[in-house]
């Protein structure tokens, strides 16, 4: 069991509040506090409405609120009152100067080492906890060491959570990382986290490092995921051309135990607001260290999901008579993926703006991410939005499966087919439904790497 510790978390967005309710709701005899400068976000972790959909979360949230875990705006008094500090911030892609649309922009994370050196009266452990560049932790040392007397000591933790299921991935994690310095200050540091996790994670899980191969770590992991993800979806068109079946295939290399059969699902492509960053400051990384032939194989990574994503929704163009104006298209899914309302990256944004700019009329239904799909699109005047997907399908001329949730796989496909116009198009974005079904009930159906079904 760990022993009475006082933590804050800076930043209460998808990494900090879900994992500081896990470490309070496993760590009562600790005080936790997740501050954020966003009153609104902060009133949100305060009331039963938290500020994003993840499922379980709020049962845990209730269950440590105002016990051991607690949300606030006032950031300096944080910062003096505690003596570990996770750094949760946004690290967005920078969208100006060197580096731009690639490298991670750490203007936040700047300011925030410049607040802790100049409130922070004693020692502090500071904990990276968002996905950062090699070497942040050593840049941020510099910047904390500089004219102040205290002692920082800054290791890097580096979350691994999947939206949708991060409270699972919190609970039973497949590691936690810790990397710090080899010395001894900083074995000791380390030490001091490893036994907050140690609540309720095996010893075994809780792997330790150097400083720098924990944040390389996380880039690394991501680029390796969205690597499988990728190739799996450049082989999804290659069985599209030869004949062959996409989820055989994968099927068949997945058994290979080499191999396994995790992230071979093809797809239209992969969202969310990890892949893409991480693979990209990544590819800076290597730019920087002159390693180009490294750098552009990684960033084909993101070619290849770009790609899938245009291809996906150029033939949809092409099964319609290579026009869409004025027809009706359903989209089904609009999260980047299921159990979470997060649209950043998804695939359906590039799908419905490309259809939106070929004059469709778009409906696009959603059990939960409607509201930030009107945010991302702006509202263009030829889309609706309509959560009930059997009413979204009324006179529509095909169909999109976008998002992999479940409900779409249950969905009554005669009913569906009885409200379209005919002739009534289904495209498996997911490989989601019974294809020979959906055929003999009319569809032509378009799956990801399979031949296409067609009247």
């Amino acid at each position: 069991m760990s022993t009475q510790k006082k933590i804050v978390c800076i930043g209460a967005g998808y990494v900090g509040g879900p994992t500081m309710a896990v470490i309070a709701h496993k760590n009562p005899q600790c005080t936790v506090t997740v501050v954020d400068i966003n009153q609104e976000r902060i009133d949100a972790w305060n009331s039963d409405t938290l500020p994003f959909y993840e499922t379980g979360l709020l049962d845990i949230v209730k269950n440590v609120r105002g016990k051991n875990l607690f949300f606030s705006t006032k950031v300096e008094k944080a910062i003096a009152d505690n003596d570990i500090i996770f750094i949760a911030v946004n690290t967005p892609t920078k969208d100006y100067g060197v580096g731009k649309n690639m490298a991670a922009d750490l203007q936040h994370w700047e300011v925030i080492a410049r607040q802790i050196r100049k409130v922070a009266k004693t020692d502090k452990i500071i904990v990276e906890k968002s996905t950062l560049p090699v070497k942040t932790a050593e840049a941020m040392e510099t910047i904390l060491n500089t004219g102040s007397n205290v002692h920082f000591e800054v290791l890097s933790n580096p979350e691994f959570l999947a939206e949708g299921t991060a409270v699972r991935d919190l609970l039973n994690p497949d590691r936690v990382l810790i990397g710090s310095r080899e010395t001894d200050t900083g074995q000791k540091a380390r030490n001091e986290i490893v036994e907050i996790y140690k609540a309720w994670i095996p010893e075994e899980k809780i792997i330790t490092t150097n400083t720098f191969s924990s944040e390389l770590s996380k880039l690394v992991s991501n680029a390796f995921l969205a690597q499988r993800v990728s190739s799996i979806n450049a082989i999804s068109a290659v069985c599209e051309a030869t004949g062959a079946d996409v989820q055989e295939v994968a099927k068949a290399v997945g058994a290979d135990s080499r191999i396994g059969s995790k992230f071979l699902n093809a797809s239209v492509g992969f969202g969310g607001s990890c892949f893409r960053k991480d693979i990209l400051n990544l590819v800076y990384i290597c730019r920087m260290h002159n390693l180009y032939e490294i750098a552009t194989y990684f960033e084909n990574i993101i070619n290849m999901n770009f790609f899938q994503m245009q291809r996906f929704v150029d033939n949809v163009v092409s099964a319609m008579f290579n026009t869409v104006a004025g027809r009706k298209i359903c989209i089904f899914g609009c999260a980047f993926k299921a159990d979470t309302d997060d649209v950043r990256d998804s695939p359906a944004i590039p799908v419905a703006q490309t259809l939106i700019s070929e004059k469709a009329n778009l409906v696009i239904s959603d059990p939960k991410a409607i509201d930030n799909m009107q945010k991302e699109l702006g509202g263009p005047s030829n889309v609706t939005f309509v959560a009930d997907p059997y009413e979204a399908a009324i006179d529509s001329h095909a169909i999109l499966i976008i998002t992999e949730w479940p409900e779409y796989s249950s969905l009554n496909y005669q009913k569906l087919f009885d409200v379209m116009v005919k002739p009534a198009y289904l495209f498996d974005g997911r490989n989601m439904v019974d294809r020979k079904k959906c055929f003999d009930i009319g569809f032509n159906v378009y799956s990801i790497g399979k031949e296409a079904l067609i009247h």
